[in-house]
């Protein structure tokens, strides 16, 4: 795997950064469950904000699980198999999942709210307070 083109001698700290982006690239391409993001616009009682939206139809909320684990929101689901029904075709599998997604500093998450199948996860970042500091120049002769 190529290098992410963080090791300019301009870009400094930005070790925890890299290493996201590695963690990112490693993980898997499951493709399931789908899922939507997008941006929903500030309102007059809501910031601007983000929103996930997963497909997970046949799932219950108790069969749902959406925590912070560190700096990163992870979605699982887990359908339990029901032995005693008999299927003549079985196109709708129970199956498990789990979803992860990295959050940027300061990223929080609003709630969660599941309708019709889809869970949706809304997020906001709320505004950075812009800091400029003045640096003394100390001189020595």
């Amino acid at each position: 795997m190529s290098r992410p083109p963080l090791n300019s001698p301009f870009l400094l700290g930005f070790d925890e950064i890299e290493r996201a982006l590695e963690r990112v690239t490693r993980s898997g391409a499951d493709g399931y469950p789908p899922y939507n993001i997008e941006r929903l616009p500030r309102t007059e009682n809501e910031p601007e904000r983000l929103r996930i939206t997963l497909a997970v139809a046949g799932f219950t909320r108790d069969q749902l699980d959406v925590s912070l684990e560190e700096n990163q929101l992870v979605i699982r689901g887990r359908q339990i198999e029901e032995r005693e029904r008999h299927f003549l075709h079985r196109g709708i599998a129970a199956r498990q999942f789990q979803r992860a997604f990295l959050l940027a500093e300061g990223m929080q998450v609003l709630g969660a709210d599941l309708v019709n199948g889809l869970l949706s996860v809304d997020l906001v970042r709320p505004e950075p307070e812009r800091v400029i500091k003045k640096i003394n120049i100390i001189a020595r002769d």
